[in-house]
């Protein structure tokens, strides 16, 4: 009697923390999201999307911020792909083709580490390896440094998805003759293809809202970049740079480029989540 109701009382106690941890982050959602649209939505108006920095931008005058919406897409798109080319093939190679052995641990404990480390880091490195090979700051450089910072978060989404491929399908298709090669490009990326999107997506995510890696390695710029060895602006650099001016009406434009950059996360989200929805379909539950 009294041990039931001691677990009546855990178990109680536990719900309670559960809904104020879902009360406490919806909260700070809610709190962060409103900020940016009640102090953003005000300064957003079609010359900020349609129009690069005019002499004067950064004193209150005319002009937008298409240069860090372009630049920001370039940016985390290229370096996106960049990092799929490489992770897929590591994630593939990591369950289909290695066994378990001390040199795999010790790939995904090095991948595990190489996630969190602060993004100034890969900026840095970036950086002094730019100066090594004699480059300028330029939408390469940046490219380059958010691939690396995408990679590791990239290969081990992928690796724990792969993971969860049921052995009795891969044995299938073994048994049918396939090889290594055709069973991880025509079974495991089909029964995968919604969890490798949400990797991608993750990794995506974290390269355009990234501020630090590109500081030293893309540049910043008012122009539209022409070429991957011309600087790129990004619009978290925007935001920073419109909030550490003294004037009130750029420091609004900050919250208006903030509000931009969510709606492009959000936008690209709904996307997934509907191309994801298509290629459950494919899935053998």
């Amino acid at each position: 009697m009294k041990s039931n109701r001691k677990a009546r009382i855990i178990e109680g106690l536990f719900r309670v923390l559960m809904l104020l941890s879902i009360t406490s982050v919806l909260g700070c959602l809610i709190l962060i999201l409103g900020t940016i649209v009640w102090r953003g939505l005000p300064a957003l108006n079609i010359n900020m999307i349609t129009q690069v920095p005019k002499g004067g931008y950064y004193l209150g005058k005319e002009g937008g911020i298409l240069n860090a919406i372009i630049g920001s897409l370039y940016l985390a798109g290229g370096a996106t792909i960049l990092a799929l080319i490489i992770s897929l093939p590591i994630a593939l190679y990591l369950q289909s083709y290695a066994a378990r052995s001390r040199f795999v641990n010790l790939v995904r404990l090095s991948l595990d580490i190489l996630w969190g480390i602060p993004s100034i880091i890969y900026g840095a490195f970036g950086f002094a390896l730019m100066l090594f090979l004699g480059m300028r700051a330029s939408l390469l450089g940046g490219i380059l440094a958010l691939a690396l910072l995408e990679i590791p978060i990239m290969v081990r989404g992928m690796d724990e998805t792969i993971a969860m491929v049921p052995a009795p399908l891969k044995e299938a298709s073994y048994s049918l003759g396939a090889t290594q090669l055709e069973t991880s490009l025509k079974v495991i990326l089909r029964q995968t293809g919604p969890g490798l999107l949400t990797s991608v997506l993750l990794a995506f995510g974290r390269a355009i809202g990234d501020a630090a890696s590109v500081l030293f390695t893309a540049g910043y710029t008012d122009r539209i970049p022409d070429s991957l060895f011309s600087p790129a602006a990004s619009l978290p650099l925007a935001v920073f740079f419109q909030l550490g001016t003294p004037f009130p009406a750029v420091q609004e434009r900050a919250y208006a480029s903030a509000l931009i950059l969510t709606i492009i996360i959000l936008l690209l989200s709904l996307a997934s989540r509907k191309l994801v929805s298509h290629l459950n379909k494919n899935i053998i539950r």
